[in-house]
């Protein structure tokens, strides 16, 4: 896959990562980069530096995703690469409120069943077309402290699965991003909500990358059409670890959590 003349949508695309494969995309002399955010100001202002479209966007409206899709085919063309980005987090385990537990699980999940409703049958008919979707490494491990955050990325992990085991051999290319701490306003503390905060953030930040880097890795991933594109290369030796022996992976995971607390 490669992003020259593409037209590529990124939700979640104002800021963190989603605004960092944004700016590489355009840079990479894509056709035209659509902007999605509920943050419209600031959709609006990349955009304009970026020579792009901002469209507003609330991920966990399926009429939103919808809209999102026909007007961005309405003014630029089939899409080419739809990046379902958009995340959030909540900290806590059993005892979060189910509102909660259904908004993380909306914009988490559901946002990806969106756009894969809303893109794939066209991709299909068309013979061909890539899905980008945002995870996390803890959709392959888990995140200490948030159980919700862990649940609805594993769940991210397994809908980019049967994605591309069911459509790859009709053209349809996937790939799931799962990096580990980023230096985003989720983990730096500056989102503006409370659910922003990890409990593992001191433990994220030693081994934290810039969202450019994560830029970087997704461009090659999708240059060699891989399904896991992991931005820390220690994440797929800890999958792998995981995989040999889960036992003593959970025995490790809790003498971790016993150390770094949440």
């Amino acid at each position: 896959m490669l992003l020259k003349d593409k037209v590529v949508v990124v939700t979640g695309g104002a800021n963190g990562i989603g605004q960092a494969l944004c700016r590489r995309f355009a840079a990479e002399g894509a056709r035209r980069v659509v902007v999605a955010d509920c943050e419209a100001d600031a959709a609006r202002r990349l955009a304009g530096e970026i020579g792009g479209i901002a469209i507003s966007a609330d991920v966990a409206v399926e009429a939103d995703i919808a809209r999102l899709v026909k007007e961005t085919e309405k003014a630029c063309g089939p899409i080419d690469l739809f990046c379902s980005n958009a995340g959030i987090s909540v900290p806590g385990g059993e005892e979060v409120p189910d509102r909660e537990w259904q908004r993380i699980w909306q914009v988490n999940f559901l946002s990806h069943v969106y756009a894969a409703r809303a893109v794939v049958p066209g991709m299909l008919k068309r013979g061909g077309g890539y899905l980008l979707q945002t995870a996390s490494a803890a959709g392959l491990l888990t995140q200490i402290g948030s159980a919700p955050y862990s649940v609805t990325k594993h769940a991210a992990v397994a809908l980019a699965e049967w994605l591309a085991v069911t459509y790859g051999d009709q053209g349809l290319k996937v790939s799931c991003l799962c990096p580990m701490g980023v230096r985003t306003r989720l983990l730096m503390g500056t989102a503006p909500e409370p659910e922003g905060f990890l409990p593992t953030k001191s433990f994220l930040l030693e081994t934290a990358i810039e969202p450019g880097e994560v830029a970087e890795a997704v461009i090659q991933g999708l240059g060699e059409e891989r399904f896991l594109i992991l931005p820390h290369a220690e994440v797929g030796e800890y999958f792998r670890r995981k995989g040999g022996d889960y036992e003593r992976w959970l025995r490790g995971m809790r003498r971790l959590r016993a150390t770094i607390g949440g």
